[in-house]
């Protein structure tokens, strides 16, 4: 039976079903990830003895007629910032390569493990999750599953490749600016960046603190609230972790979405893209049968705003590394960090106190529609090494503005999905569905439409 094509929701269905067993469903992923990962680079870690370990047991329990979760026999893996019990949490670095290994698994491990998922290894990707290239000087480029000379976007590039080249059915990522988008678009994969403070970080290596969120990997949008189900909930381990009840999305997705309010972003998020990047956007306004257009004021000042904070966090993060051994970075994030150690306080505290008011007129703008669209990245995946690009005969930098359209959202903590466009003999796209906060499961439920017109294109 050939089961990597298989989501994760109908994969444990057979399991459960006892159609072939779990320990059966691991060695042919983990066979397959080591005859694969020589190309596309996805994995750091491979953890088959553990993961083999704990299909045993679950077969057992199947066996005995035991309670098993939603996820029951899937195989995972995470990006290498999450804690992995025994494993050293590299975040893409070589200077974490001399800390001790983590002593328990992140608390999102932990969640995906208790509802019966499997965790078969770590992610490769930019270092310490500054960049959207995942061409990391220590660890070795992730190429494009669709096209191995490309990028795969990062800075969770491992994570997105990893699904879309089959190597297992969903993966977690991490998203500061756009980490899990920019690369779920450009591999053509589902990319779910919830509400900020929505799902724990505890266990994680952080970036940037005050922007930071995790978010999962899918090829399908019933993996993707299955998943998104499974990790909700407060964890006192994380401060910004809110007691916000669980919303339950996967037994909802077919619910009418016909008295959703759903617009185009316009202005700024229609400015400095290829055309095929806003033809894609003009393609799912059709299947959804709208033709509003919004605007979401200051998106480009929202966009410099992020950029310091970030900037700002991250150095002060590694300041004491910085000044004591700059050599072992990656010079391409070295070099941003750097520059970020040298902004003055008080751009930092103009740029948060912007962000309170930006937060206050996005708010404004939910009042008059549930559902946004807009591109996820202005262009298809550029060429390895690429570090230059030309966007409406303007060349520009790759690596700070294919977050162009995602870092404007996730500054204030928007629920963003992007939906991939997967196109005949083409490189795949991505379109983002974003709502206010904490409602993930609108724009989880238009998914699940534009995925049922939208097969491919």
């Amino acid at each position: 039976m050939n089961i990597n094509c298989l989501g994760a929701i109908a994969l444990s269905q057979k399991i459960k079903n006892q159609e072939i067993t779990a320990i059966e469903v691991i060695r042919q992923f983990i066979n397959n990830i080591e005859q694969q990962n020589p190309t596309l680079n996805c994995f750091t870690t491979i953890l088959r003895s553990q993961a083999i370990e704990q299909a045993k047991q679950l077969d057992y329990k199947i066996i005995k007629g035991e309670e098993i979760g939603i996820l029951t026999g899937v195989p995972f893996a995470v990006k290498n910032l999450f804690d992995i019990e025994g494993v050293i949490t590299l975040a893409g670095s070589k200077i974490n390569q001399e800390n001790a290994p983590a002593t328990q698994d992140a608390t999102a491990i932990k969640k995906l493990k208790a509802a019966g998922a499997i965790l078969v290894g770590a992610l490769n990707m930019d270092e310490y999750a500054y960049g959207f290239v995942t061409e990391n000087s220590h660890y070795g480029a992730t190429p494009n599953p669709h096209d191995l000379t490309r990028i795969s976007g990062g800075s969770s590039g491992g994570s997105a490749a990893a699904v879309a080249a089959h190597l297992i059915p969903f993966s977690l990522g991490s998203d500061t600016n756009g980490s899990v988008r920019v690369p779920a678009a450009l591999c053509g994969v589902f990319g779910l960046k919830p509400t900020y403070g929505r799902l724990s970080r505890s266990g994680t290596i952080l970036f940037s603190n005050s922007l930071d969120h995790i978010g999962g990997l899918t090829r399908s949008v019933r993996d993707m609230a299955a998943i998104f189900d499974v990790l909700q909930g407060e964890d006192k381990n994380d401060p910004v972790c809110t007691s916000l009840s669980p919303q339950l999305c996967f037994d909802k997705l077919n619910q009418d979405i016909s008295s959703l309010k759903i617009a185009v972003a316009g202005n700024y998020f229609q400015e400095g893209a290829e055309t095929e990047a806003l033809e894609a956007v003009e393609t799912v306004a059709k299947v959804l049968n709208t033709d509003s257009i919004i605007t979401i004021p200051e998106a480009h000042r929202a966009r410099a705003a992020a950029y310091i904070i970030t900037a700002c966090e991250g150095s002060n993060f590694h300041l004491k590394n910085l000044r004591s051994r700059p050599q072992d970075f990656d010079p391409a994030t070295r070099d941003r960090f750097l520059a970020g150690a040298f902004i003055p306080n008080t751009w930092y505290l103009q740029a948060q106190r912007f962000r309170r008011w930006y937060r206050d007129q996005v708010k404004e703008v939910f009042q008059n529609v549930d559902v946004i669209i807009a591109p996820t990245t202005p262009c298809v995946a550029t060429t390895l090494g690429q570090e230059k690009m030309i966007i409406n005969g303007e060349e520009i930098l790759i690596r700070p503005n294919l977050g162009r359209f995602t870092q404007p959202l996730s500054f204030i903590g928007l629920p963003v999905l992007s939906f991939p466009i997967l196109r005949s003999n083409k490189l795949p796209l991505g379109v983002q569905l974003i709502a206010a906060p904490y409602q993930e499961l609108k724009i989880l439920q238009v998914a699940a439409f534009l995925e049922e017109k939208l097969r491919k294109l």
